[in-house]
């Protein structure tokens, strides 16, 4: 079992979740990632909203959702309603509009506060991992699977990725705050 391997592929996780969970706050420009956490009551089951309907931009400020069955587009409605993203769905006979209302200050504000939480808790994870990895190495070394020279190399690799990691998570709570800051 390689500690290294493992532990990257647990930050990477951490990292990945971030991005998604980013993609799906909203700023002033319209994404169809807004609505990927939205699922929708289809014939007796709850299905995601893309599979579904297409949803695009046809503007900087709209979404467009198409929906493949016509009859599906009153549970849309209803299901991004009750999705609280602070949008009215405007039913216009087979196609629904999504229009974003402007972003106040205040919200703005708000928004950054919680990205820069899921940052920390990526943070966190990553931290975490490097953690479990190391006390495995330390076990390691006890039992006599690895010399202490190794342990010492591989510690010093699991801080560099760690650093590396957190500096990833923090790029992407930069580009994606200036993203929402802006007007």
């Amino acid at each position: 079992m390689d500690v290294i391997k493992d532990t990257e592929i647990k930050m990477q996780k951490a990292i990945d979740a971030l991005r998604k969970h980013l993609a799906s706050v909203r700023t002033g420009r319209a994404s169809p990632a807004l609505l990927d956490q939205v699922h929708v009551e289809y014939y007796g089951s709850t299905v995601p909203l893309k599979q579904i309907a297409q949803v695009s931009t046809p503007e900087a400020r709209q979404l467009l959702i198409t929906p493949f069955d016509k009859s599906a587009s009153q549970s849309i409605e209803k299901a991004i309603n009750a999705s609280n993203l602070g949008m009215t769905p405007k039913n216009e006979g087979g196609v629904i509009r999504l229009l974003l209302p402007e972003l106040s200050e205040e919200r703005r504000k708000d928004l950054v506060k919680g990205i820069k939480k899921e940052a920390e808790d990526a943070k966190v994870s990553i931290r975490n991992a490097r953690r479990e990895a190391i006390d495995l190495l330390k076990k390691q070394k006890q039992e006599k699977t690895i010399t202490e020279d190794e342990e010492k190399t591989k510690d010093k690799k699991m801080q560099e990725l760690t650093d590396k990691y957190c500096a990833d998570a923090d790029k992407l709570i930069l580009s994606k705050e200036k993203e929402i800051l802006e007007v």
